[in-house]
C-alpha cells in the first residue's frame, strides 16, 4: 500500500501524467500521426488512361505475336529433342495451350471482323434512309450456326457433325428420363 499525504500534494506526483481509467473506450478518431492515404487507381476505369480501342491495341502489339509464334517454334525443336517423359508431357500440354490460344485469338478478330462489316452495313442502309436493324444475341448466335453449317457441308464433314449430335441429344435425353429402380 501507498503512504498517504494527508491531502497534500507531492512534488513529485505533481507533474506525473495523469492515470486514466481502463474501462473508458478511447476516442473514435484518434490521430496520433496522420497517415497519407494510398489512392490505388484502376486503369480499366479511368479517364487518364484514354479509351480502349480494339484496333489500335491490335496494331501496338502486334509484335507480340510474331513473339508468340517464335517461342511456339523453340517448344517444338525442344519437344522433339527431350527424352524426359515428364518434360515431354509439360511441353506437350504448354504447345497445346499455346495453339488454343492463337486459335481462340483468331476467333476473336475474325468476330470483331463480322461485327465491323455488320456495323458498315447498317451505316450504308441508315445514310440511304433505312431505319438501323440491330441483332439479338440470339439472332447472332443464329447466324454464326447458319454459318458453321455452310463451312461444314463445304468440308463434307456436316454428317459426321449432326450425328455426333444426336448421339450426344440421346445421352442427355437418356440421363434426363427417370431410371426403372426410381419408379
Amino acid at each position: 500500500m501507498r503512504p498517504r499525504n494527508n491531502g497534500k500534494k507531492s512534488s513529485l506526483g505533481y507533474f506525473r501524467p495523469l492515470e486514466l481509467s481502463a474501462k473508458k473506450p478511447a476516442p473514435f478518431l484518434r490521430q496520433v500521426v496522420p497517415v497519407k492515404k494510398k489512392v490505388s487507381r484502376d486503369p480499366r476505369f479511368d479517364d487518364l488512361s484514354g479509351e480502349y480501342n480494339p484496333e489500335v491495341f491490335e496494331k501496338t502489339y502486334a509484335f507480340l505475336n510474331d513473339l508468340r509464334k517464335n517461342e511456339k517454334e523453340v517448344v517444338q525443336k525442344q519437344l522433339k529433342k527431350c527424352r524426359n517423359v515428364d518434360q515431354q508431357n509439360k511441353l506437350q500440354q504448354l504447345l497445346k495451350r499455346m495453339t488454343q490460344q492463337e486459335d481462340a485469338h483468331k476467333k476473336r478478330e475474325k468476330e470483331r471482323e463480322k461485327d465491323l462489316a455488320w456495323k458498315k452495313q447498317q451505316r450504308e442502309l441508315a445514310k440511304q434512309g433505312k431505319k438501323p436493324f440491330y441483332l439479338k444475341k440470339s439472332d447472332k448466335q443464329k447466324l454464326e450456326l447458319a454459318e458453321k453449317y455452310k463451312e461444314l457441308k463445304k468440308s463434307g464433314k456436316l454428317e459426321n457433325f449432326l450425328s455426333k449430335k444426336r448421339k450426344r441429344n440421346a445421352a442427355k435425353d437418356k440421363r434426363k428420363l427417370p431410371s426403372r429402380k426410381n419408379v
